[in-house]
């Protein structure tokens, strides 16, 4: 696989990535965006709907299997794209198509680099097809339940990123353990924040990832059948969210001010977060997750504020305390849901 045709695959099924992607430095930028293709493809295998989790267990296995050597990326191509459906998208269907090139292209990195790649792919994969079976209607158990379930699917990506950050550039190894501490809450609340605008089309599925304690103690009859009481339990995932975005930003300042590219790509993401949350905060009728997507306009705030203020933490601090006016914050001991959640 080629970078351009690397760089068009990621434009197809991400938006974000495909801009913030772009921002690191080579050859990361090139790790980074095939680690995002190799877990696009797992996802794309839990979201085919057509699927048991029977099948979608065993898809995943065949593909870790051709990740880590004792199977040829043919397989799984040829094996898997005659159970792809309607409800998976001509984007992702290109992925599956493209398996074969995006596996070459990852088997090209450094021996470190495919081995951080596949320990991430694989925490994430395995993540996913355990939550599967224990997707209800009715929400996962509690907090923990939930922090585990973001740690599977979005947390362990903060850990695959600073483990490849640090491979680029092993004088990070200094910051590494708070590096480390931080990095679980960087995926965290990028999920949460996902979890919040996709509510209600996951409610569609028959799915609910609120813990049942919050959606029991508001009220909530899952799918909710008015606004009232999903807004009360929204606002304390709201706080959990930003609180866990304050620490993303601890972590990007914790990055030398002189490794730019790196600071971008982190500080975009966030800050788009951040400017969703407000969305989701003062949109009490949003019915789709499109009701509070952030505007191309807020993106290029996003993008003109931290190119202006990247390399001055007073004035990232500034910029982010600004954008998140008015939410609340609800801070959790990074360290210990880092040692809580890399332990599962």
């Amino acid at each position: 696989m080629t970078e351009p045709l690397q760089a068009e695959l990621l434009a197809k099924v991400s938006r974000t990535f495909a801009l913030t992607i772009p921002q690191l430095p080579a050859p990361l930028a090139d790790w980074v965006g095939n680690a995002y293709l190799l877990c696009r493809i797992a996802d794309t295998i839990e979201d085919e709907p057509t699927l048991s989790c029977e099948d979608k267990t065993n898809f995943i296995q065949l593909f870790l299997d051709v990740l880590s050597g004792k199977q040829p990326a043919e397989c799984l191509h040829q094996q898997l794209s005659p159970h792809l459906s309607s409800g998976t998208s001509a984007a992702e269907q290109e992925l599956i198509a493209q398996t074969v090139s995006v596996i070459a292209h990852y088997q090209q990195f450094p021996a470190e680099v495919q081995q951080i790649l596949l320990r991430g792919v694989a925490i994430m994969s395995h993540g996913m097809t355990r939550y599967q079976t224990l997707a209800s209607p009715h929400g996962l158990d509690d907090q923990t339940a939930l922090d585990h379930y973001c740690y599977a699917v979005a947390g362990v990506v903060g850990e695959m990123l600073t483990a490849l950050f640090i491979a680029y550039r092993p004088s990070l190894s200094a910051q590494r353990e708070e590096l480390a501490a931080l990095s679980v809450s960087f995926g965290l609340g990028l999920q949460l924040t996902n979890i919040l605008k996709d509510v209600w089309d996951d409610a569609k599925r028959g799915v609910c990832w609120w813990p049942q304690t919050l959606v029991s103690q508001q009220g909530i009859v899952w799918p909710p059948s008015g606004n009232p009481t999903l807004i009360a339990s929204r606002q304390e995932l709201v706080a959990i969210a930003h609180g866990h975005l304050r620490d993303a930003l601890e972590y990007t300042l914790a990055i030398p001010a002189e490794e730019q590219g790196l600071r971008q790509f982190c500080l975009w993401a966030i800050g788009m977060a951040v400017l969703t949350l407000q969305k989701i905060q003062h949109s009490d009728a949003y019915l789709t997750g499109h009701n509070v997507k952030i505007t191309r306009r807020d993106v290029r705030n996003v993008i003109l504020g931290c190119r202006l203020t990247g390399r001055y933490d007073r004035g990232l601090r500034w910029l982010f305390a600004w954008w998140s006016r008015g939410l609340a914050c609800q801070r959790r001991c990074s360290r210990q849901l880092y040692q809580t959640v890399s332990c599962w």
